[in-house]
């Protein structure tokens, strides 16, 4: 076999594409919130709590936990 001199192989660059999601310290706080109120909504629905239960996994899972992924910082653009 015969060896091929003087090839180059290109190596192409992976680029980054802006999507307009950012993750800030506000972002971190709500998701934390959220997933604290969903551990305490099924703490009290194993003690069979029948008002803290729904309220606090309502809360959790239609509040917070969307505005943690909702909620952009001040100044920021959006990305498309």
């Amino acid at each position: 076999m015969a060896r091929q001199v003087g090839t180059k192989v290109k190596i192409k660059k992976v680029v980054e594409t802006d999507l307009g999601f950012s993750w800030g310290m506000l972002n971190s706080v709500l998701l934390g919130v959220g997933i604290g109120a969903l551990i305490i909504g099924y703490l009290a629905l194993s003690k069979g709590s029948t008002t803290l239960a729904p309220v606090a996994l309502v809360a959790g899972y239609c509040l917070f936990i969307p505005a943690s992924l909702l909620i952009r910082g001040r100044g920021q653009r959006t990305g498309e």
